[in-house]
């Protein structure tokens, strides 16, 4: 990154871009600048349209320019979708002549870990340490130091298809942006909604967006799953129009003004006027109808997230129970419909943990850019206190994304 106290972070979504300039001040960055367009580029999170989506990005990063005074030059950039999943793994490796470990045997266990059959239309792009066993010993966290024949450690990758993230990289170059490295958006997105209890009690984060939702399962205080759902606040929208028979404009303003997950705490006598589509004069439709078309949506999507807990073990493991953030997290009676259905605690979070002008990304749909942000500040100070290279202990991230991209232009 040419200004090391500067970091800029791009969340790609299916329905909006956003664009944070932060300045680094210690561990932490002050938001200076702000940029957000419509972005109509992407489905289930995977570029359909290279023009539109580097016009989003383009539109995005000039607004955030223009209120910080900074020439974004390169930048974090967010990736999640269908095509992302992960996996555990073991990686092993002597001590020779039983001396202390230092972070030389911590690489080489992770070298060892990531060590593991990927297809040659995947690319590694995170591998986090959950764990490391010295000398059969379990439940290490940090095993430096201490005196050691074997060192072996618990891990978890996280790949993606390398076309669709080389199609997302170039998008943003061709804004003119070059990319400091990608980041798995739910682990972005973890850095500004969940607390170091959370992650140490259990819980899982959901991250609903437009299209997709974005899940991460942590637990004992690491990454145990990371998925994405194929459902997300335009799925809602997607119902209401077609049982509605209303335009998806139409759909959308219903959803926003009317829509909740709780059918049974609605009126049955409220009546909402509508006009569908083919018809000149409106005609009324019970509140509660509207809500039961939700209603059925967002019990598929809890299901699907019930999956996916149980897919990580977690079933029944959570302490911290389930965290709601992104722009599908603001549906009315979402949390009480999640706790209802999972049988666990449930909460909507919008992020933290960030200064300077805070105001405007205070709600959950700027958690993922928000995450980003964090995400630059702390790895930037590891690397400053010599914490090892940019990118995850042991992981592959900026180096394979410089290689990916290496010779192309803007």
């Amino acid at each position: 990154m040419p200004d090391q106290s500067v970091i800029v972070a791009i969340d790609i979504g299916t329905t909006k871009v956003a664009v944070l300039i932060g300045e680094l001040e210690a561990a932490a960055a002050n938001v200076i600048g702000i940029g957000t367009a419509r972005s109509d580029g992407l489905r289930k999170g995977v570029v359909i349209d290279i023009d539109r989506t580097v016009q989003a990005v383009s539109t995005a990063v000039e607004a955030a320019e223009r209120m910080s005074g900074y020439k974004v030059r390169s930048a974090l950039v967010g990736v999640s979708g269908g095509h992302i999943s992960s996996q555990s793994s073991r990686g092993m490796v002597a001590i020779s002549g039983r001396r202390d470990i230092g972070p030389d045997d911590t690489q080489r266990a992770m070298d060892a870990a990531q060590a593991v059959s990927i297809p040659n239309t995947r690319e590694i792009l995170h591998v986090m340490p959950r764990g490391y066993i010295v000398d059969g010993q379990s439940g290490v966290r940090d095993p430096i130091g201490m005196t050691a024949v074997r060192l072996e450690v618990e891990a978890h990758i996280i790949t993606a298809a390398s076309t669709s993230v080389q199609n997302l990289g170039k998008c943003v170059q061709r804004a003119g942006v070059a990319v400091d490295g990608l980041v798995l958006t739910a682990l972005a997105t973890a850095e500004a909604v969940l607390s170091d209890a959370d992650r140490e009690l259990g819980v899982a984060l959901v991250d609903i967006g437009g299209d997709t939702s974005d899940v991460a399962v942590f637990q004992d205080g690491a990454i145990a799953h990371a998925a994405t759902i194929p459902l997300g606040g335009r799925s809602i929208t997607s119902d209401l129009g077609i049982v509605l028979r209303v335009a998806p404009e139409s759909a959308e303003t219903i959803k926003t003004r009317y829509a909740t997950a709780l059918p049974l705490e609605v009126d049955p006598d409220e009546v909402v006027q509508i006009t569908s589509i083919g018809e000149e004069q409106p005609h009324g439709i019970t509140r509660r109808h509207i809500a039961e078309v939700v209603e059925s949506r967002v019990q598929e999507l809890f299901d699907l997230v019930a999956a996916e807990i149980e897919a990580a073990g977690a079933t029944n493991r959570l302490q911290a129970g389930i965290v709601l953030t992104g722009g599908g997290a603001q549906l009315p009676g979402i949390a009480r419909a999640a706790r209802d259905q999972l049988g666990m605690a449930a909460r909507i979070s919008g992020p933290h943990g960030l200064g300077g002008l805070t105001d405007q990304i205070a709600d959950p749909p700027y958690a993922a850019a928000s995450g980003l942000l964090l995400w630059g500040a702390r790895k930037w100070t590891e690397e400053d206190a010599g914490a090892g290279a940019r990118g995850d202990r042991g992981g592959s991230l900026f180096s394979w994304f410089a290689r990916l991209f290496r010779g192309l232009v803007p």
